[in-house]
């Protein structure tokens, strides 16, 4: 194992004070992304005894060939730059907490005219607001069932909710009193918004003002002999009190914090977070993450607090985080998260009391996790492993293909034709690198492969040459394409769209598409890249130039790992091709249109629902929409009635 001394930089030359370093491999990739107090002592602190550090800093090292820094004036201004820097680089090496399973979240639309409530999973958006997250589905919809009959809002889809409004009838819930129905003009957009942040209050914890309110209602309902209304304000408080049930009270009331516990072994680390707001667990959350260097607690617990609440928006802040160590920059960290949420942030380690007590069963949740982690990830590791050795093994390959590459080609009887580009990295797809194309052949499925295979390693070759890492010219026909662009973007440090290269490219298809893609790479002179066709009947491998197909055993990890990349490069692809065709068929009788930008064909889809409903829409009738003159609206009916 060669060291880093090749690379170390001299004692003098790194300065002693706060800063922010990073580590570069062969291709200038950032590999590694750390801060010190003390640049000089914790750079050097990787060079004094390399035998002794971590086998993963040992990893990290060996493949660094490089290391900058950045001087900065304090602790708080290096955590900053550090989180900057990791969101901006993913460094391979890094401590990065994924999530150990897709979280649901109950949401509330509030940047829609008439808000929805829903489950949602997967990236926060814009103007929603979002509680939990909840460990199951089904408990956020009988959470819901249970408030929508004191707080009917909406809780269909789009589709839905814009067909009731044109029919003028209200889908079941309307019927049944558990939706205001807004679509056919029962209440007002601020009746309706009226109660979405009362629901919304509720389910931030405040849940006082609503009871007394529905029992002083019930109360006077009941005076004055409206019996039957006062039963319906009685079902409601019993609603709001099972749906306040789910929510066990674990602290004071008006307590908001999270409580945040790790376990750990040597290798790897689970944290477990629970979400209290009003003395309640609102919600529970669950990550997992690799151990890149000997990391303490403390610091694993830091790097958690930036990673977590880095992104969050304001409101999501509590004013009390509860950790078992507390970081070791703890100042800054509560610096940084007081100024991101505009108010007082503490950090704090519970020593006693029922906030300790919680704090043991979060830390027994984490153990757990970690656990049922280490099990499903022996098993994943193995068979990813088997996998990638037995496709070497069966296609001769020199090593296994720790990176494929999987094509796939896309159209209906030669129109819109599309292709796609999937990348499994170790078995695993890396969805970040995926790519797509629209090819301009029309001569059917292999020269589309032949043209996407000689694109993509064209770009390749290109940017390796315009970086000096290939010392070849241009080719004298085709030249460069404009924009050629070093591998790695000066700016952003992200690697450019087609960067690295394949072991190996699967195509989907048989012989002929094999062969189409290693004709590609033969007369682009790429000679490290192992080609081969998966046909779908029998589920074959074929390699270029051979006559027989390699058969994989169906058992086998090797062709199960090729038929899900095969499969996915299918998904990806038939995904845009439909994109595409949707786009044109909505679109391509508008685009026509003498005087009709995208603003205006858009209102009339949004208006009529399809091109067909605006085929049979009269000229008056267009003329409705704001913008549209009868001129226009003459012109647009002309230009339908031809199209059809």
């Amino acid at each position: 194992m060669v060291g880093p001394a090749r690379f170390r930089p001299s004692s003098g030359s790194i300065p002693d004070s706060p800063g922010v370093y990073r580590f570069r491999d062969a291709d200038d990739r950032v590999i590694y992304v750390g801060k010190a107090k003390n640049l000089r002592q914790r750079l050097n602190s990787y060079f004094a005894d390399f035998a002794g550090l971590h086998p993963r800093t040992q990893t990290m090292l060996t493949t660094a060939v490089d290391v900058d820094w950045t001087v900065v004036g304090t602790e708080v201004e290096a955590l900053q730059l550090e989180y900057s820097w990791i969101k901006q680089y993913d460094p391979r090496f890094n401590v990065k907490y994924r999530d150990d399973k897709s979280y649901p979240y109950l949401a509330v639309t509030m940047g829609e005219e008439f808000p929805r409530v829903q489950v949602m999973r997967g990236a926060r958006r814009k103007g929603t607001r979002y509680f939990g997250p909840y460990s199951h589905a089904w408990a956020i919809r009988e959470t819901v069932d249970l408030l929508l009959r004191v707080f009917p809002i909406r809780s269909c889809s789009a589709g839905v909710f814009r067909r009731a409004g044109q029919i003028g009838r209200p889908c079941l819930l309307g019927y049944i009193d558990k939706c205001s129905a807004p679509c056919v003009g029962r209440v007002t957009a601020q009746e309706h918004r009226t109660l979405a942040d009362d629901f919304c209050d509720f389910m931030a914890g405040n849940t006082g003002r609503f009871m007394k309110r529905l029992e002083r209602e019930m109360r006077q309902a009941a005076a004055d002999q409206e019996y039957e209304r006062a039963a319906r304000l009685r079902d409601d408080i019993q609603a709001l009190l099972r749906a306040m049930e789910k929510q066990a009270v674990v602290l004071g009331e008006g307590t908001d914090c999270d409580v945040v516990a790790l376990a750990e072994d040597p290798l790897e680390a689970a944290v477990q977070v629970f979400y209290v707001r009003g003395g309640r667990i609102r919600g529970q959350r669950g990550w997992v993450v690799d151990k890149v260097e000997e990391a303490a607690p403390a610091e694993l617990v830091e790097q958690f607090l930036l990673q977590m609440y880095g992104d969050a928006t304001p409101e999501a802040l509590p004013r009390e985080v509860l950790v078992p160590v507390l970081p070791p920059d703890a100042e800054a960290v509560t610096e940084l998260l007081s100024e991101h949420r505009n108010a007082r942030v503490e950090i704090r380690v519970p020593q006693r009391g029922d906030k300790k007590t919680l704090m043991e069963t979060v830390w027994r949740n984490a153990m757990e996790a970690l656990k049922q982690h280490k099990l499903k990830r022996a098993s994943d590791l193995t068979t990813r492993s088997k996998a990638l050795q037995e496709i070497a093994d069966a296609l001769d390959l020199d090593q296994a293909p720790l990176r494929i590459e999987c094509y796939d080609v896309s159209h209906i009887q030669g129109t819109n034709v599309v292709a796609s580009m999937v990348v499994f990295e170790d078995g695993l797809a890396r969805k970040s690198e995926y790519r797509r194309f629209s090819v301009r052949s029309t001569e059917g499925d292999v020269a589309s492969i032949y043209e996407v295979i000689s694109r993509r390693f064209k770009r390749y070759l290109e940017e390796r040459s315009a970086t000096g890492e290939l010392d070849t010219e241009p080719d004298p026909e085709t030249g460069p394409e404009t924009g050629a662009e070093p591998t790695i973007d000066p700016e952003t440090g992200r690697p450019r769209k087609f960067a690295y290269p394949p072991n190996l490219v699967v195509v989907d298809g048989g012989p002929a598409q094999a062969a189409a893609a290693q004709r590609a790479l033969d007369e682009l002179g790429v000679d490290d890249v192992a080609v081969c066709g998966l046909a779908k009947r029998l589920e074959e491998v074929w390699l270029p130039g051979e006559d027989l197909p390699v058969i994989l055993p169906r058992s086998s990890e090797a062709l199960y790992l090729l038929q899900r990349v095969r499969d996915e490069a299918h998904r990806f692809a038939i995904t845009y091709h439909r994109s595409k065709r949707s786009k044109s068929v909505k679109e391509s009788a508008l685009d026509e249109v003498p005087g009709l930008g995208p603003a205006r064909r858009q209102a009339l889809i949004k208006h009529f629902g399809s091109v067909k409903r605006l085929r049979e829409a009269t000229a008056a009738q267009i003329c409705e929409i704001p913008g549209i003159g009868p001129a226009t609206a003459e012109t647009i009916v002309s230009a339908l009635k031809g199209e059809s």
